[in-house]
């Protein structure tokens, strides 16, 4: 296992990698930061962990960067289809960077993924959410034992602490 520094770097190193490489091809108007999940259940409030970590470091720094999705206004299956379309109305070439929990094999718990592609929320748990995300990023929290219910219940367990520190690592605090 990775220690806390090394797991930084290399998600800094791929997500810098990705933005460049992106901002090269397409001008992006605005930076969406899109943090999914609910602080109902532990496994899933990583996404709003680092959206509300992040609000509070580009607080009055940056016009053109938002954050959705905190633990005062979360981002779930309730209203994310919803929130998607606002976004495209609102902005007019926005560059989506979409963040939430993940299911994975048991040596990748504790990781952050970081993509180029859209990402499908709530796949692991059985929901038939729409696909998000210019860029995704995403904190495998728990094992993916390939059943729903299972991974709902495995959410519902995953420590907390190893949820805070996923997000330290991604919103680049206490580090």
């Amino acid at each position: 296992m990775l220690s806390q520094n090394e797991q930084y770097n290399n998600f800094v190193n791929e997500f810098s990698s990705i933005l460049y490489n992106m901002k090269i091809e397409i001008p992006f108007s605005d930076y969406i930061f899109l943090c999914v999940g609910s602080d109902k259940i532990i496994g899933d409030s990583y996404g709003p962990l680092v959206g509300e970590k992040l609000k509070e470091s580009f607080k009055n720094m940056y016009n053109n960067i938002e954050v959705y999705g905190t633990l005062e206004e979360p981002i779930s299956a309730i209203n994310l289809e919803k929130t998607v379309t606002q976004i495209y109305k609102k902005y007019q070439h926005p560059c989506m960077i979409a963040i939430d929990s993940a299911f994975g094999r048991e040596d990748k718990v504790g990781t952050i993924l970081v993509s180029d592609s859209k990402m499908q929320c709530g796949k692991g748990t059985g929901k038939n959410m729409i696909k998000i995300g210019d860029i995704s990023i995403k904190a495998v929290v728990a094992k993916d034992l390939k059943m729903p219910r299972y991974n709902f219940s495995n959410l519902q367990n995953t420590s907390l602490g190893s949820i805070m520190k996923l997000a330290d690592i991604t919103a680049s605090r206490n580090l």
